[in-house]
């Protein structure tokens, strides 16, 4: 079927998200060969920079620029991409929380298909798509169909696409800022308040030791600390070991973490849930260890071992020990 796809882009700091070639590659799945719009929306200030670094990606870049979509707000961008947005179109985003907040009305406004935290592609056929979701937390994968015909608004959780390369040949930008005008919200953007960076700052580590709830307790922790010192690595974690209070808010990885980019990530014990893997961009060599063979995070690892981490991990830092 012939479509036109669209594509929203995060960005920050007049550098777009390392999701943006994740959603491209998406796109190229989906309809190989049918070129897709980037949406790119912000203030004017740094947002020229964020539009031309991602006419690398996508054909044709839209740029909305306007003091009131400084940061993200769903009660704009909804009836603005209603606006601009042609009927039958097909959307994506990142499965983040500005999605989730916008996308369901979005659909609601099209008259679409709405297809939320997609992890893959099974195939189109006419105009039916068949898709991967996951319920219960990643525990359970489910087979679905989405009817395209009207279009539809589909978010997709970050990771689980291999990244595009860059175009031949750069797109072009199109100023579409005039169609913000007469657009607004009840609520408004104050400022962003960054978080407390505590004794390390996870963000800026190449090699991540990432402990879950499978850690079992707080006093297992040396466990991944000892392994994180022989790969000259920092610990990290995933929310639930934080509610626990094992360890800090600073180094927890995910959308209500931090977000980061190391090299190398080493994940013990962690299911993958969406909101966890949210926080791990930069395509980094993911290790995978967990006793659930299941467990949603080995989709996305290029490692996986199924075992007791509490009985791999110390075999894992005695090899490290050795091999240096």
């Amino acid at each position: 079927m012939a479509a036109q796809l669209f594509a929203f882009i995060p960005h920050a700091n007049s550098r777009i998200d390392d999701t943006a070639p994740e959603l491209a590659a998406a796109a190229e799945r989906l309809f190989p060969g049918v070129p897709v719009t980037a949406l790119v929306t912000g203030a004017a200030e740094g947002l020229e920079a964020a539009a031309a670094e991602a006419t690398r990606f996508f054909p044709e870049v839209w740029k909305f620029a306007h003091a009131d979509l400084a940061y993200p707000n769903a009660e704009i961008l909804r009836p603005l991409l209603a606006r601009v947005l042609p009927r039958g179109a097909v959307v994506l985003f990142t499965h983040n929380t500005l999605a989730m907040d916008l996308a369901p009305g979005l659909a609601v406004k099209l008259d679409a298909a709405y297809l939320p935290d997609v992890v893959a592609f099974e195939g189109l056929e006419g105009t039916q798509l068949r898709a991967v979701r996951q319920e219960f937390n990643g525990q359970v994968s489910t087979h679905v169909a989405c009817d395209l015909a009207g279009g539809a608004v589909v978010t997709l959780r970050s990771g689980c696409f291999p990244a595009a390369g860059e175009l031949s040949a750069a797109g072009r930008v199109v100023d579409r800022s005039g169609d913000v005008q007469g657009i607004a919200a009840r609520r408004r953007f104050l400022e962003v308040v960054a978080a407390e960076v505590g004794d390390v700052d996870i963000t800026k580590e190449e090699v991540l030791v990432s402990v879950g709830r499978g850690i079992g307790d707080k006093e297992n922790l040396p466990v991944a600390e000892e392994l994180a010192e022989a790969l000259g690595a920092v610990v990290s974690c995933s929310r639930p070991v934080v509610d626990a209070k094992w360890l800090d808010k600073s180094r927890q990885v995910g959308t209500s973490g931090k977000t980061v980019k190391p090299k190398v990530y080493l994940a013990l014990g962690i299911s993958g849930s969406f909101q966890h893997l949210g926080g791990i961009k930069g395509n980094p060599f993911i290790v995978a260890v967990n006793k659930n063979p299941k467990a949603p995070i080995f989709q996305v690892a290029q490692v996986g071992v199924v075992a007791d981490l509490l009985e791999f991990a110390p075999v894992l830092t005695e090899a490290v020990r050795k091999a240096r």
